[in-house]
C-alpha cells in the first residue's frame, strides 16, 4: 500500500482544501469499507486520506418537515434504529439494514455507498425512488445532483476534483405514500446483488389508484436505473394486478444486465420483473398503514 498522510479536519472547508490540493490523489474516509479495501489493492494510489467523522455536517441525521437529512458520514446503523426514519422512510430503512452485516453496518453509511457507485449498491435504488438529492461542496461553493444521476459508470461519479459530498437530502414522503426495496442474492446474506429494485408509490385517498410512482434497479446496468417509464406507467392507474403486471414488465425492459458469474442477462432481467412486481405491493401496503 503506498504511504498517505491522515487529515481529521473539522469542517467542510478544511476537508474541501485537502481534496482540492491533492485531487486524484486524496479521498475521503467515511466508513472505510471500500476505501481501505481499494488501497490496498493498489486500485488507488493516494497522498491523503481525509477522515470525515470529526466533520458535524458530514454525521449529522435529522428527520424534520421538508424532509431527511442524511449526513455523508453517517453510518448505516444510525439509519435503521431511528425511529422517524423507519416510521416515515422504510425503503430506505430496507436497503440500510442489508449493507453488509453488523460491524459493517456501524462503519459504513449510505454516503459512502453512493459514491462507491457500485451498479449492485443496495442503499441506491430506494433514494432515487425517494428523489434524494446529494448535496455537495467545493472550493467554489456547493451545488445539488439528483441521485439518479450522480453515478456515471462503474466506481465512476459526478464528483470532480475537490468536492465533498456532504448529505444527502430526501424529500418530505406524501400523504398516502410508501416505498420498498429487495435484492436477489445466492446467499442468505452478506452477498452482492443480481438484481435489485426499489419502489416509491403514491396512492389517492380511497387507496384503490395509484397517483405516481418512482421504480429504481440496482445491479442491471452500469449505472443504478431509475426505470422512469415504469414508474410513470402507473399514475392514474387503478391497484390491481394488471397495472402492477404492466409496469414490471416495463421495469423489465428497462433492464440492461451483463452476463457474469453472478447471473445471465435473461436470469436478472425475469428477477427485475418479479422483484418490481413483489416491491410495488409491499409499496402499496405500507401506503395503505
Amino acid at each position: 500500500m503506498h504511504p498517505f498522510a491522515y487529515v481529521a479536519p473539522t469542517t467542510v472547508a478544511e476537508a474541501v482544501a485537502v481534496l482540492t490540493e491533492h485531487g486524484d490523489r486524496a479521498r475521503p474516509l467515511a466508513g472505510g469499507t471500500d476505501l481501505l479495501v481499494k488501497a490496498r489493492a493498489n486500485a488507488w494510489e493516494l497522498d491523503a486520506v481525509i477522515d470525515i467523522k470529526n466533520i458535524p455536517e458530514l454525521m449529522t441525521l435529522s428527520v424534520n418537515g421538508d424532509g431527511l437529512s442524511i449526513g455523508a458520514g453517517v453510518p448505516c446503523y444510525q439509519v435503521y434504529d431511528n425511529s422517524d426514519v423507519v416510521a416515515q422512510y422504510p425503503g430506505i430503512v430496507d436497503g440500510a439494514s442489508i449493507i453488509g452485516g453488523i460491524q459493517v453496518q456501524s462503519r459504513a453509511g449510505l454516503g459512502g455507498n453512493l459514491c462507491n457507485a457500485a451498479p449492485s449498491g443496495d442503499g441506491i435504488p430506494a433514494l432515487i425512488a425517494h428523489s434524494a438529492v446529494a448535496h455537495i461542496a467545493n472550493s467554489s461553493g456547493t451545488r445539488e445532483v439528483a441521485v439518479e444521476d450522480f453515478c456515471t459508470g462503474p466506481s465512476r461519479t459526478v464528483l470532480e476534483a475537490g468536492d465533498l459530498l456532504v448529505s444527502i437530502e430526501v424529500p418530505k414522503p406524501a400523504a398516502n405514500s410508501g416505498a420498498a426495496y429487495t435484492r436477489f442474492i445466492p446467499r442468505n446474506e452478506m452477498d452482492i446483488a443480481v438484481a435489485g429494485v426499489g419502489v416509491y408509490v403514491v396512492l389517492d385517498d380511497s387507496g384503490q389508484n395509484f397517483v405516481s410512482g418512482r421504480i429504481a434497479l440496482a445491479s442491471v446496468g452500469p449505472t443504478p436505473i431509475l426505470a422512469s417509464e415504469a414508474g410513470d406507467s402507473l399514475a392514474g392507474k387503478p391497484v390491481n394486478d394488471e397495472t402492477i403486471a404492466v409496469a414490471a414488465a416495463l421495469a423489465k425492459n428497462a433492464a440492461t444486465p451483463i452476463t457474469d458469474m453472478r447471473g445471465t442477462v435473461d436470469q436478472r432481467k425475469q428477477l427485475v420483473e418479479v422483484l418490481t412486481g413483489r416491491m410495488i405491493n409491499k409499496a402499496v401496503e405500507r401506503a395503505r398503514g
